[in-house]
């Protein structure tokens, strides 16, 4: 364990942080799966199942227009609000018991995203104020951990559950882990400066873009997160091709390397503090983007050895991206625009992987698996290689804004 590691741990305000990330994801993780699960045994039909994914994710490309509204409000009442909505609204699905109600599974569902993009925001606003700055990587990677880790766990104990008992008890389980999420928020001492007056909505989401575009860095490692997902989303599209035409598998194999790439995922994580002091930004992005390089060209390869390693490979890199950007955003942002401008980001960074899925899809019928891999490792080289020119240095803020991140102050004690 390194010393940020240990740092952020011994943190109290962290810690707690921490806890309610951890709670919260299990919750969200078991829920997520389950909600398809139970469209699709309701209805029989795969698309609705699919679209239950839409509905959490849509809310991602209008994240500018939502994340204005973590700029309006103090960030840790918000997130306590935020979680203990989602409490009160989970129960609505217990009336869900045949396909005539269904409709009800979308709604929650969507306003689990537009609650996601809400909690990214104003999270990405109030984590400067809860972790040292030194410690903001070791914190992001911390966090990106524990999510993974949720993803590898809460999916098996969510869906043993509606085997077993059907969707109430996972919904109740939901309940639960956001009201000890909420819970937990409480505990933080932390005192908020008030937001600034509220000026017209179409002004702030002005100020938000108009940072990304006087901040070259920033804008620059945001650009190389969006291309990487968005051949990330070309590597998901292409999956089961990998493992049907390239392994010789059967589709249920597709588990194994998502294993794979959670404990990859697990690593990057851990990992993600130290490369960020030793590196910087630009370099590691630029050599996390190269091993996302590296493993997409291995996936290309009909042998499984060399399969697994880039599906390790790709698990690594990915997440070391998202962080990295994460965390230049906390610290090269305003306080008073962080919000709006990590919606922004969100939007930026994960839109173009919606548009790459669709189109990885229409090409697959046309064009062999493996070369489609091997191209987007070209892509991702051709990404690594520019995420490493120096831009120019950011402009100086617009005109009565603060000039630092942290929009408010931690009190330590017990």
């Amino acid at each position: 364990m390194s010393w940020g590691t240990a740092g952020v741990l011994r943190n109290r305000p962290a810690g707690l942080y921490l806890g309610a990330v951890l709670v919260s994801g299990f919750g969200t993780a078991a829920m997520l799966l389950v909600a398809a699960i139970w469209v699709k045994e309701l209805t029989g039909s795969s698309s609705l199942a699919g679209l239950v994914t839409l509905g959490v994710w849509g809310p991602t490309l209008v994240g500018p227009l939502i994340g204005v509204l973590a700029d309006r409000f103090r960030r840790r009442p918000l997130l306590i609000a935020l979680h203990v909505a989602m409490a009160v609204l989970l129960p609505v699905l217990l009336l869900v018991d045949s396909a005539a109600r269904v409709w009800l599974i979308f709604v929650v569902m969507l306003a689990y995203g537009v609650s996601f993009v809400l909690i990214d925001s104003a999270e990405a606003a109030l984590v400067p104020a809860v972790v040292p700055g030194e410690l903001l990587g070791d914190f992001n990677g911390l966090r990106s951990t524990v999510n993974e880790g949720m993803k590898l766990l809460a999916p098996l104990t969510g869906a043993a559950l509606f085997a077993a008992y059907g969707g109430p008890p996972v919904v109740l389980l939901d309940v639960a882990t956001f009201a000890l999420a909420a819970l937990a928020l409480t505990l933080i001492r932390v005192r908020e400066a008030p937001p600034p007056p509220p000026e017209r909505w179409g002004r702030q989401l002005a100020d938000g873009l108009g940072h990304l575009r006087r901040h070259a860095p920033l804008r620059r490692l945001v650009t190389c997160a969006g291309a990487t997902m968005l051949l990330m989303g070309v590597n998901g599209t292409v999956a089961y091709a990998v493992v049907d035409a390239g392994l010789h598998r059967p589709p249920e194999f597709n588990g194994v390397l998502a294993l794979v790439q959670g404990v990859g995922s697990l690593v990057g994580g851990l990992a993600a503090g130290a490369l960020l002091r030793r590196l910087g930004d630009r370099r590691l992005t630029a050599a996390a983007v190269a091993v996302f390089a590296a493993g997409l060209a291995l996936r290309a390869v009909p042998a499984l050895v060399p399969v697994t390693v880039g599906t390790l490979a790709v698990g690594i890199g990915v997440p070391l991206v998202l962080i990295t950007v994460w965390t230049a955003v906390q610290r090269e942002t305003p306080g008073a625009l962080v919000g709006r401008v990590a919606a922004t980001v969100n939007t930026l960074t994960f839109g173009p992987g919606t548009v790459a899925v669709l189109a990885a899809a229409g090409l697959l019928a046309l064009v062999d698996h493996r070369v489609i891999l091997l191209v987007a490792a070209a892509g991702a080289g051709l990404v690594a290689g520019w995420a490493l020119r120096g831009g120019a240095r950011p402009a100086a803020p617009a005109p009565g804004l603060p000039t630092s991140a942290p929009a408010a102050a931690v009190s330590d004690r017990s």
